[in-house]
This record gives structure tokens, C-alpha cells and sequence, in this order.
């Protein structure tokens, strides 16, 4: 039998992915990439034209990635190890879309922390760009508000079926635009 991280790999990452706006060509960041949970449906939606840079401190997790999407036939992703610095080795107006999926703790980062990551993800970000943000544990409200204050503004928000520790929950997408 098919595990919930499975089938999110399989079926259901790529149709959320899509319902939030990642579209074929786009050149994609999902900072803080862990194994790949999201980078793999991302990679699969943008296709050969696209491209997608996983970014995260852990070298094994990046590594586990690359193993999954050679397995996969995926080419178009990017690993970017960071060392846990807070910075996106990136030119400005680069990507299409972040994502910051379990990303913006407030036990990760302080408010300064977030406020640097957040200014990062804006000056990485295309003119118009998307960023879609999976706010696991910070109240929805508070996230929505610091993340306006980074000069991004709210669009919609999504109640979607996520994977999270390899298991599905029911939980909240914010969509913000540069």
C-alpha cells in the first residue's frame, strides 16, 4: 500500500502546485527544499523549459533529492546548499516563484530573521512574482502581516491537503504577490 508521501509524490503534489500558480517554464526557489516534497511536483510541472533551485542547509537532504529526481528522470533541479544562512545565492529578479512551505517558524527564526529571509524573497523575486507561503506553525494572521509589511501583497488563500512529515493534513496556503 501506497504511503501518504507516495502518493503526494505521485498524484496530489502536482495538482496543488498547479492550483497555486506554478505553470510550465517557471524557474522556481523552494527555499528550505528538506527532501524534495515540493521541488519534485515543481519539477515535474515546469517541465524541460523550467527549472527548479532547492535550497537548504542539510547535504544529505539535498542529496536524498537528487537520488529521488534522478530516479524520477528530473533534470531540472538545482541544488543550493546554504549553511543555514539566511541568504539566496541568486541574482536579483530571478525566480517566478518562492516557496516558503514550513518555512517561516517563529522557533526557526526570530523577526529578524524572518523580516532578512523575507527581503531576500523579495529581491529574488521577478517583478509580479508569486510567493506561496505554507505557514505550518505561525498564526495565519500574523504570518499574512509580516509578510505585507516585506512590501508583498496578499492575493488568496488556499485551503489545501499538504504533506507534512510524510503524512496528510488539511492546512492553509497564503498566496502573495511582489
Amino acid at each position: 500500500m501506497e504511503t501518504d508521501a507516495e502518493k503526494w509524490s505521485k498524484e496530489e503534489g502536482e495538482k496543488v502546485l498547479k492550483e497555486v500558480g506554478i505553470k510550465e517554464s517557471h524557474i522556481i526557489l523552494d527555499f528550505g527544499c528538506g527532501a524534495g516534497t515540493y521541488s519534485l511536483p515543481a519539477a515535474k510541472i515546469v517541465g524541460k523549459k523550467g527549472q527548479v533551485f532547492a535550497l537548504d542547509k542539510s547535504k544529505s537532504k539535498l542529496d536524498e533529492l537528487i537520488r529521488k529526481a534522478k530516479s524520477a528522470g528530473l533534470d531540472n533541479i538545482n541544488t543550493v546548499e546554504t549553511l543555514g544562512k539566511l541568504i539566496i545565492p541568486l541574482e536579483d529578479r530571478f525566480f517566478d516563484v518562492v516557496l516558503l512551505y514550513d518555512i517561516l517558524h517563529s522557533y526557526y527564526f526570530s523577526l529578524s530573521e524572518r523580516r532578512k529571509l523575507l527581503k531576500e524573497v523579495h529581491r529574488t523575486l521577478k517583478p509580479e512574482g508569486l510567493l506561496s507561503v505554507y505557514p505550518e506553525h505561525m498564526e495565519l494572521e500574523k504570518t499574512k502581516k509580516e509578510i505585507e509589511e516585506a512590501n508583498f501583497h496578499f492575493k488568496k488563500k488556499y485551503l489545501k491537503t499538504l504533506i507534512h512529515e510524510d503524512r496528510y493534513i488539511n492546512t492553509y496556503i497564503l498566496s502573495f504577490r511582489k
